[in-house]
């Protein structure tokens, strides 16, 4: 199912994007480089599928109206009952990065997960440096809550990470905002 934005689709991947999606990995290189490593080969994104598959993560790929990747977004580790959370990953890709793309993708994910997926809590773990990453979180009005140190290992390294988060109930008061300024 296609989900259609101002500016942008999101959608779960299947076989049929794995072509696409590689080739975005390919040309993104540079881009995503220390920051995450996405699948790229055709038996990574295999496997990338099949992990999606599972009712305790999500997967979405946004793309242009032209059908140009812009990025993928991820629910990651749901846990359900008391807590009602997931940690959120997300990466773009070139040469739609830095055009608001991502900010609208990653907005309706945010609302996906807080509506139809039922969760209460999301978590963005962002390493130091990577300040256009957390620029987009901060914009979406997730907060800084602290320092992980070693916290993920990427291509082979163990990574330092800030947590930042949002809560169902801090996303409903930004959205009602953002009507009020709209009706002005």
């Amino acid at each position: 199912m296609v989900f259609t934005m101002m500016n942008v689709e999101i959608f779960q991947p299947g076989a049929e994007h794995r072509a696409a999606f590689l080739a975005a990995v390919q040309r993104s290189e540079s881009l995503l480089g220390r920051w995450v490593s996405p699948p790229d080969t055709p038996e990574k994104y295999a496997d990338y599928l099949r992990r999606y598959s599972a009712d305790s993560r999500y997967s979405y790929l946004a793309r242009t109206r032209d059908g140009t990747l812009v990025g993928c977004i991820n629910l990651n580790e749901i846990v359900r009952g008391a807590l009602q959370s997931a940690y959120l990953g997300y990466h773009a890709f070139s040469p739609n990065q830095g055009k608001g793309l991502m900010k609208e993708a990653l907005s309706a994910v945010v609302s996906r997960a807080f509506g139809e997926h039922e969760l209460h809590r999301l978590e963005a773990n962002i390493q130091p440096g990577n300040e256009r990453s957390a620029g987009l979180i901060k914009s979406l009005g997730f907060r800084l809550e602290g320092y992980s140190p070693r916290y993920l290992k990427i291509d082979g390294e163990w990574r330092d990470h800030e947590r930042y988060a949002i809560t169902s109930e801090e996303w409903a008061v930004k959205a009602i905002a953002a009507d009020r300024s709209r009706d002005t």
